[in-house]
């Protein structure tokens, strides 16, 4: 008869929990210490990381990654000397300080107030349509949603068949389930609009990041589509965007960029999303990181979006990693 020293059987309990809007399964385990398994399964890796891929592509890749990584430090030191030289400037109580039209003439010069400027009759309407547009919920039962859904897979999958839209084949895409519209929660229906115009204007960015095909990957990626429904949701809160007019810097700044192109809401966030994918291979990070890289690019898009020389989209730093 064997003694009691084999594994006994294992009780797993799963819980779910949100990261930002993905959610996430945890296992407790009861008998066995180091089962850890992950949330979206392990990811084969690309043939490129292959043992038979050649030397030349090898060294090809390092020079991609080393040229993203240049890129995005030299975006950082950018918007650093922005805000330094900004905060020298606004702490010495100056004469510039008390004539910058963005700034209450206050007591304490070292908190200055911000104030909303009067905007143009075409930033109003702007304003007014993107905001009419975030208050649009996604709708499985609506037909143009989900002819909207079907669009987002042939331009993500031009070679492949359009699947029902019930099915295992949206988690390629990286939904977290067999059925798109219960991702969606928060971000509305404009979080899908922001998906498709990012594949039709700069498709290479766009397949590049859905086949995770830059850098060296983690074995446990972020869902592609999940984290764009949550920098939809980022950039809406970062460019205080739900309240009448927007009070924060980031906002005041974006009105800017809205009065000189109708779609700047969804330039920003093609770049927000590129942004976030540099950051998160320069991070080497990980699904359960994801909200750290999520913060971290809402940081770093702040900076941007200080620069006194940026009037379009066009002109931030890390406009640069986009490719069409």
């Amino acid at each position: 008869m064997r003694s009691g020293t084999g594994i006994g059987t294992v009780r797993r309990r799963l819980h779910h929990s949100d990261v930002g809007c993905i959610r996430s399964e945890n296992y407790e385990t009861s008998g066995l210490d180091g089962l850890d398994e992950p949330l979206l399964g392990k990811r084969d890796y690309d043939d490129k990381h292959s043992e038979g891929r050649v030397m030349e592509e090898i060294w090809d890749d390092e020079r991609k990654k080393e040229q993203l990584h240049w890129t995005l430090l030299f975006s950082n030191l950018i918007a650093q000397w922005a805000q330094w030289i900004a905060n020298l400037v606004f702490g010495s109580g100056s004469f510039i300080v008390r004539h910058i039209p963005l700034l209450s003439n206050t007591k304490n010069r070292s908190n200055p107030k911000l104030i909303v400027p009067t905007l143009s009759p075409l930033q109003e309407e702007r304003l007014r349509n993107l905001q009419q547009r975030l208050g649009v919920p996604f709708e499985g039962s609506r037909v143009d949603h989900q002819d909207a859904l079907k669009l987002l897979w042939r331009l993500a999958y031009p070679d492949r068949e359009l699947p029902p839209l019930k099915s295992e084949l949206w988690k390629d895409m990286g939904w977290q389930g067999p059925d798109p519209s219960t991702d969606f929660r928060g971000g509305g229906f404009i979080s899908l609009e922001n998906l498709i115009f990012f594949a039709k204007k700069y498709p290479e960015s766009f397949q590049r990041l859905l086949h995770k095909q830059d850098g060296n990957r983690a074995d446990w990626e972020y869902p592609f589509a999940v984290a764009g429904i949550n920098i939809s949701f980022m950039l809406t809160q970062m460019l205080d965007l739900q309240s009448g007019k927007p009070s924060s810097l980031a906002g005041i700044r974006f009105l800017k960029l809205l009065g000189e192109d109708e779609m700047a809401f969804d330039d920003l966030y093609c770049v927000a999303f590129q942004m976030m994918d540099a950051q998160w291979l320069v991070k080497r990070a990980s699904y359960m990181e994801f909200n750290d890289v999520l913060k971290s690019t809402r940081t770093q898009l702040e900076r941007e979006l200080s620069l006194e020389d940026v009037s379009t989209v066009k002109d931030l730093p890390a406009y640069n990693l986009l490719r069409r």
